[in-house]
């Protein structure tokens, strides 16, 4: 039903997850960031209520395990859940709980974690993590080739039809936030070009946020 790659640049300190379900709007209920803390994705049978109580436990000094621990006890039911996180510092932890559905994976790396259930195969969470160990470029890029590798290496059991990335860096606010809530086909594909689309502009928004005075003009009605 979903797969998930969380992961942490070594350079920069953002951090970010990409994810996929067969499901819709995965990205409204499974991806939960906080600049200079950490990122969780809940997913399986999700309560997100556990997102932002994992981020509460990593910003008071747990370690991820601890703080995964503390979350699922706290609210029970948590043979349903699956969840990966990652700190600040690319600590990270996992968690598939004994009714993750279908074939289920979790595997951490180097500055990442991945999870997925009902898969094609187990092999498709090593290719994510494998993946984003080994490419290139800036978080969002390497979040996106994981994702698209874990695809061609069979994906889900059966079709997906949402995806989101979520990146959070020094700002209190993701500087990256794009979904695809349904698409009949290829919803990682669309989030490719999304990126595509939405990477040369990035900074300028941040820019016009930050700075008005320098924003940039777009060319449109009432845009000087």
């Amino acid at each position: 039903m979903t797969f998930s790659i969380v992961g942490r640049c070594a350079e920069t300190g953002q951090l970010g997850i990409a994810i996929s379900s067969s499901s819709i709007a995965v990205g409204a209920r499974c991806p939960w960031l906080r600049p200079s803390v950490g990122a969780v994705a809940t997913q399986n049978i999700t309560l997100p209520a556990l997102g932002p109580q994992v981020l509460d436990q990593l910003e008071l000094g747990l370690s991820p395990a601890q703080a995964l621990d503390k979350a699922l006890t706290s609210n029970g039911y948590s043979q349903f859940r699956q969840l990966a996180a990652i700190d600040h510092l690319g600590n990270s932890a996992h968690f598939s709980g004994s009714e993750t559905l279908g074939c289920h994976q979790a595997l951490s790396g180097e500055q990442c974690v991945a999870a997925g259930n009902l898969l094609a195969n187990r092999a498709v969470i090593e290719t994510l993590v494998r993946t984003f160990e080994t490419s290139g470029g800036q978080l969002a890029d390497r979040l996106i080739a994981a994702m698209q590798a874990a695809q061609a290496a069979g994906g889900e059991a059966g079709p997906v039809h949402s995806a989101a990335m979520v990146v959070v860096g020094e700002l209190i606010w993701p500087i990256i936030d794009l979904r695809v809530d349904w698409a009949d086909t290829d919803p990682i594909g669309q989030l490719a070009r999304l990126w595509s689309d939405y990477r040369p502009q990035m900074q300028d928004y941040i820019v016009r946020a930050l700075d008005p005075t320098k924003a940039p003009s777009y060319g449109v009605p009432g845009d000087e």
